[in-house]
């Protein structure tokens, strides 16, 4: 089994920055892929990154690409999501998931096995 923990949403004005972190437990971290997704109040729950195994593939949607960056620190078991030039729209509950069997990059969002508990992000006009 799998834990994933979120930390470091908050309130922000738009334009301004946070990064998630997203800790995970478990001996075999390293061979997840993982992803960051998010659910705004009344809609449906979105990829926003993934990021593969090694670190040295990324995704994203086109909504973030060139704001939001992915990273991982397997030596630390954790992954990260810093968010640049936050807009009111990028306000939502931010989840983290582990994909623990990866068939392709980037997985479907049905392939992820783990999910944290979210954290909430405020982007404030």
């Amino acid at each position: 089994q799998v834990q994933l923990v979120e930390s470091g949403g908050g309130l922000v004005q738009a334009g301004g920055s946070l990064r998630l972190s997203c800790a995970a437990s478990g001996r075999t971290f390293s061979s997840y892929v993982m992803g960051w997704f998010r659910q705004a109040p009344g809609k449906e729950r979105e990829f926003v990154a993934a990021i593969s195994w090694s670190g040295a593939n990324t995704y994203y949607a086109d909504s973030v690409k060139g704001r939001f960056t992915i990273s991982r620190d397997n030596a630390k078991n954790t992954v990260y999501l810093q968010m640049n030039s936050l807009k009111p729209e990028d306000t939502a509950v931010y989840y983290c998931a582990a994909d623990a069997n990866t068939l392709g990059f980037p997985p479907p969002r049905t392939a992820y096995d783990y999910w944290g508990q979210g954290t909430q992000v405020t982007a404030s006009s």
